[in-house]
């Protein structure tokens, strides 16, 4: 047909194959689409998830047929299993280095055989490719993958579960896999989650609909909760769980396989030991000045719409951002997309005039900038000279992935020692390798934005903690009875933030006597003052867990000898990480799973033809932020235009005479200038960087009062900008007071400013403020 081409392959093999590689968008309804349906069971335990999915295939044409199946995980998961289901016989996968599991797939298929090979990306940790050959003609298959991972703490001390749906277009995989409006995946998708917390579930929350949550005991320490029918594929599905005293340390042992091998990782007891510190008051109130910081900003043609982040959002965050930041610093704005440009040559000193002119450039910004390179301005950035006394904060926000992820990520940790990296995943498909590789190298914290109502605060949070000091100098010693031994799996720990969870493995080599019991110590710095911690455990394993530590205990080890292997290019290095990945049963980037189905029956006969399972396209979200279905969208706006990869793109008219600092081509993360700006992010605007407010037309116009109303009521002998100031403050305690923490450095530097100018009549001033605006704000409320 018009949309079949054919395809040349040679092989070594007893009989010539011909494979067919289709272009889906030409068969109607996808009715030549194998994949039928994807089911997902998730075990919750404590901080740790296993999730099973369940893939089945069905041929339905009348010949075999190769399927592939390109599809993302979590950067940091232990994918431990692999099998198929072939009339009603089970083929387990086995781990196996990577070019020979390949070689041995292709002479399976070569010789008629059904097999299946399951493999991560070269490029990035993140990205799997599944191939199901030879499926006979009207029969079916089931594949079943297992991965364990580790559930990411939030700021408000949830755990986040994100199963990826929406397979984000990473270069070099674009021309290879099929992107098609969520409404066309011709697959549907089951979730199920059953969660056993050491102490009381809270509540569960998610970016999907849900069916209510069920306890299933008195305690509320199990539950289960399941995703609602008719999932449209236009998200990536995130659950957040809220457990009772989350700062509670805690330890697990997980005994070893009776039957491997004394002495190996698999065959000793693992424990692992969860570590949450809870800061001071005195300690999270306090915040250094003297930082530089870059902004380096995606303005790929994909932030144009695509994320669920409207680009409105997107300039009033970075705005907020600006005038959030401390006087006594330096800053620097980056934009990137196939290129990059900075707003100044080097960092500048944060100025009024400095803010005024990054203000200015921020409404010029647009994403027409290409793809998303980000090595370049990385590099850039690393090469100018540190500002003495100023440690440099680095935050990307991005909302896609890159096809040099490990090349980014040894990058990072080159330079770690000059800089913290804080990182940003914006809406559906970023890239978890990515985001949190690059804060993990960089001893900085990483954030996924996946609503519109959620990514002012998260900004915030990370600029807290950029701010805030942080535990330090961390050390941990193991206590243990004689003949009992321990060796450390995870990396050293660098730094740990408020609100940032650390997970601690380590191998108990030698056996315990009853219920003796071992200790960890953990001793660091935090705001130069020495804290020690130290938490009993058990030795004796916990009941039923499984091997699901073991198996993050043995990924957290393969990706360190792999950093390690591509640092010094040691052969040896490499050869480890497959021994272990094969002892584990743990995929790496060297090794791959593969599974075989000789049965009884006869080779498999035809012509076998290639199909490519498509992925749903990443939704295009308008200027509010609001979903747009395939059919709001079929009828192309005016001034949007759409690419080969089916993104949108802003079509905005310029005059480059009048481009002083090339801002069009470095684009707008941020999309068409504000219509109607929200009063709320209107003040915020317009406070000077020193910190305080004039008494100006637009002022007037947030506050709802007119020039003679504010004359009138002010009090004798202040001046306009202290008046102005203080109305400010009690309209953002009484007004926004949902949104404290994210204009909470705004008020600081008010409060600070007021405070220098020796206000006599402060408290006269404070009343008089809440008479005309109608709140009743208390003076020490204010900071006062």
């Amino acid at each position: 047909g018009s949309g079949l081409k054919q395809e040349c392959v040679v092989f070594v093999c007893e009989k010539p194959v011909l494979f067919l590689t289709v272009n889906l968008h030409m068969i109607s309804a996808f009715t030549q689409v194998p994949l039928k349906s994807v089911e997902v069971e998730v075990q919750v335990k404590g901080h740790v998830a296993t999730v099973t999915s369940t893939l089945q295939y069905v041929n339905e044409e009348e010949n075999p047929v190769e399927a592939v199946f390109v599809f993302p995980l979590p950067a940091e998961a232990a994918l431990c299993h692999f099998s198929a289901k072939i009339a009603d016989q089970e083929v387990v996968a086995e781990v196996q280095e990577k070019q020979q599991a390949r070689e041995e797939y292709d002479d399976a298929i070569c010789s008629g055989q059904q097999a299946f090979l399951l493999e991560e990306s070269d490029q990035s940790p993140d990205i799997f490719r599944l191939a199901v050959g030879n499926l006979p003609p009207k029969e079916s298959a089931a594949v079943t993958l297992i991965y364990v991972t580790e559930l990411a703490v939030q700021a408000d001390d949830g755990l986040r579960f994100c199963l990826p749906v929406v397979l984000n277009p990473h270069p070099g995989y674009v021309s290879k896999v099929e992107a098609v409006p969520a409404s066309m995946v011709p697959y549907t998708l089951s979730l199920s989650v059953h969660i056993i917390s050491p102490s009381p579930i809270s509540k569960v929350e998610s970016n999907c609909s849900l069916e209510p949550l069920t306890y299933l005991n008195s305690a509320q320490t199990q539950a289960k909760v399941s995703l609602s029918p008719g999932h449209m594929f236009d998200r990536d599905v995130e659950i957040l769980l809220y457990y009772q005293d989350p700062h509670q340390p805690t330890a697990i042992v997980e005994a070893g396989l009776p039957e491997a091998k004394a002495g190996s990782l698999m065959g000793d007891a693992v424990v692992m030991v969860s570590l949450y510190p809870e800061f001071p008051p005195e300690v999270v109130s306090s915040f250094g000045k003297h930082k530089e910081f870059i902004f380096l900003m995606d303005q790929s043609g994909s932030m144009s719409g695509s994320s669920i982040i409207s680009a409105q959002t997107r300039d009033e965050t970075l705005v907020l951002l600006l005038k959030s930041l401390p006087l006594a610093c330096y800053f620097n704005i980056y934009g990137f997309g196939s290129d990059f440009q900075s707003f100044f040559s080097k960092s500048v000193k944060y100025t009024q005039k400095t803010t005024e002119e990054a203000m200015e450039k921020v409404k010029a910004m647009k994403a027409n900038m290409g793809g998303t390179e980000i090595l370049k301005p990385l590099e850039h950035i690393y090469r100018q000279d540190c500002l003495p006394g100023h440690p440099r904060q680095v935050f990307l926000f991005t909302d896609g992935g890159v096809s040099n992820t490990k090349e980014v990520l040894n990058l990072v940790r080159t330079h770690s020692r000059s800089h913290r990296c804080f990182t940003f995943g914006i809406g559906q498909g970023a890239s978890t390798a990515l985001i949190n590789g690059m804060a993990k190298e960089g001893g900085g914290t990483a954030q996924f934005i996946t609503s519109n109502d959620r990514l002012q605060l998260k900004v915030m949070q990370s600029l807290n903690n950029a701010l805030q000091p942080c535990v330090e100098n961390i050390s941990v010693k193991w206590t243990l009875p004689m003949r009992m031994s321990i060796t450390t799996l995870s990396p050293p720990l660098k730094v740990l933030f408020q609100g940032q969870r650390a997970l601690l493995y380590a191998q108990l080599r030698g056996k315990s006597s009853g219920n003796s019991e071992g200790t960890v110590t953990v001793q660091y710095s935090l705001a130069k003052q020495p804290v020690t911690n130290q938490l009993q455990f058990c030795l004796k394993p916990a009941e039923d867990t499984g091997l699901g530590i073991h198996r993050l205990a043995a990924r957290s080890l393969i990706q360190s000898l792999e950093k390690e292997e591509r640092e010094k290019k040691d052969e040896s290095l490499r050869k480890k990480v497959v021994e272990l990945s094969v002892q584990a049963g743990v995929s790496s980037a060297y090794t791959a799973f593969l599974a075989i189905y000789k049965g009884n029956r006869e080779p498999v006969q035809g012509p076998l033809m290639r199909r490519t399972v498509p992925v749903p396209r990443r939704p295009y979200y308008d200027n509010r932020g609001e979903y747009c279905s395939l059919n709001s969208i079929i009828d192309t706006p005016r001034g949007i235009e759409y690419s080969a990869l089916g993104l949108p793109q802003r079509r905005v008219a310029q005059d480059d005479d009048d481009d002083e600092y090339g801002l069009g081509q470095i684009g707008s993360v941020i999309g068409v200038p504000l219509v109607q700006k929200d009063p709320y992010v209107e003040l915020v605007s317009l406070q000077k960087a020193a910190g305080y407010w004039d008494l100006e037309t637009q002022l007037l116009d947030v506050l709802g009062q007119t020039e003679k109303e504010l004359v009138k009521q002010k009090p004798a002998q202040v001046d306009n900008a202290v008046w102005a100031t203080i109305l400010a403050l009690i309209w953002l305690h009484g007004c926004r007071a949902a949104k404290r923490e994210e204009w909470k450095f705004i008020a600081v530097k008010a409060t600070s400013w007021i405070q220098s100018q020796k206000v006599r009549n402060l408290s006269e001033c404070v009343q008089a403020g809440n008479a005309l605006l109608g709140y009743q704000v208390k003076e020490e409320n204010l900071g006062f």
